[in-house]
């Protein structure tokens, strides 16, 4: 993605060098499962997200390409072989707005406003970074008496051809509400 693509709408809570508590706004997501490997589900799942995007939908309606990509990690074990990768739609979308998909697997789904704890960090999408990230923000999530709802999610504001030592990535998690 480059400079011009719009990114999910969040508002900075609280900032500790390079953890953020995030206040996010409601917003439509597009949704595949996949099955394969962690490095992998980005790509297998590119495809008909894309052509989704690209107006292969019922009504023929192209939808803008926002940032970042989203890769629900279940149980934060990066060593499974299935992984929900989402595309935000842009922002003040409703489910109402979206075309329907014409694939089957491309789902669209409502995610409420939430707050979530995020850690930044550049490089390679690979399990290790995820698997040491993610140990961070539990940690952070730990010293601020935060509790993690759901699944951890990798947030990839890149496209693959970008230097991996340019890529900029995320590990988020819910909070659970009023914690």
């Amino acid at each position: 993605m480059d400079s011009m693509t719009e990114e999910q709408v969040y508002a900075t809570v609280e900032k500790s060098g390079n953890i953020e508590l995030r206040a996010y706004e409601p917003c439509v997501i597009a949704e595949i499962s996949v099955e394969g490997t962690f490095e992998g589900a980005g790509s297998r799942a590119f495809r008909p997200l894309v052509s989704f995007i690209g107006g292969r939908n019922r009504t023929g309606q192209k939808v803008a390409m926002t940032a970042p990509v989203l890769q629900d990690v279940p149980s934060g074990r990066a060593d499974g072989n299935e992984y929900v990768v989402s595309f935000v739609m842009p922002a003040g979308s409703t489910r109402d707005d979206m075309p329907d998909p014409t694939d089957t697997r491309v789902q669209l789904r409502d995610v409420a406003a939430h707050q979530a704890l995020a850690i930044g960090f550049s490089g390679r999408w690979t399990r290790a970074s995820f698997s040491k990230n993610l140990a961070a923000l539990e940690t952070a999530a730990k010293e601020r008496g935060l509790e993690l709802v759901g699944d951890p999610r990798l947030a990839r504001y890149d496209p693959p051809w970008t230097p991996w030592f340019m890529r900029r990535n995320e590990v988020v998690w819910t909070v659970a509400s009023g914690g």
